[in-house]
């Protein structure tokens, strides 16, 4: 029953995507979603491309990340950049990254505190939608064992 048939990772990387982009601020910190397939989902798309984070440089916080070395800090031109590794104790989802414009190294480490907070807070929804999308499933299946049994029920009399 832990195997999820209908929500992959991507489709929870998505579903975290949605929650968390609703509640952020339209203007400072820049969020971005990626799956292990490489699907990626920024909080706002116009800041994101200004951003100019290529694959090449997204492939070298994957792989930091991937060796354990959580959250990655690095500054890009006028812009720190956080990421850490987007999971729940059952799936892993991919990345989370969150740009901070005109932030300097030194700015990003005094708030270095909040930013994990937030990361926490990120894992924390993915947990959340996790157990709904497996507690959805659950009922699912059992409606449908219920309604299969009823058929050949009904077909016997």
């Amino acid at each position: 029953m832990n195997d999820s048939t209908f929500y992959p990772a991507s489709v929870l990387s998505e579903q975290v995507a949605r929650q968390i982009f609703e509640i952020l601020p339209e203007s400072g910190l820049v969020m971005v979603i990626l799956d292990k397939d490489g699907n990626c989902w920024p909080s706002n798309s116009d800041e994101f491309t200004k951003l100019h984070l290529d694959e090449s440089f997204l492939k070298q916080l994957r792989q930091k990340i991937d060796d354990g070395q959580e959250p990655v800090i690095t500054q890009l031109d006028q812009c720190s950049i956080v990421s850490a590794q987007l999971a729940t104790s059952k799936t892993n989802c991919g990345y989370v990254i969150i740009a901070l414009p005109q932030y300097s190294p030194e700015s990003t480490l005094i708030n270095i505190d909040l930013i994990e907070i937030l990361l926490n807070q990120v894992n924390l929804i993915a947990k959340l939608l996790e157990k709904n999308n497996m507690l959805y499933e659950l009922l699912l299946r059992h409606h449908i064992a219920a309604t299969t049994s009823e058929a050949g029920a009904a077909s016997l009399n």
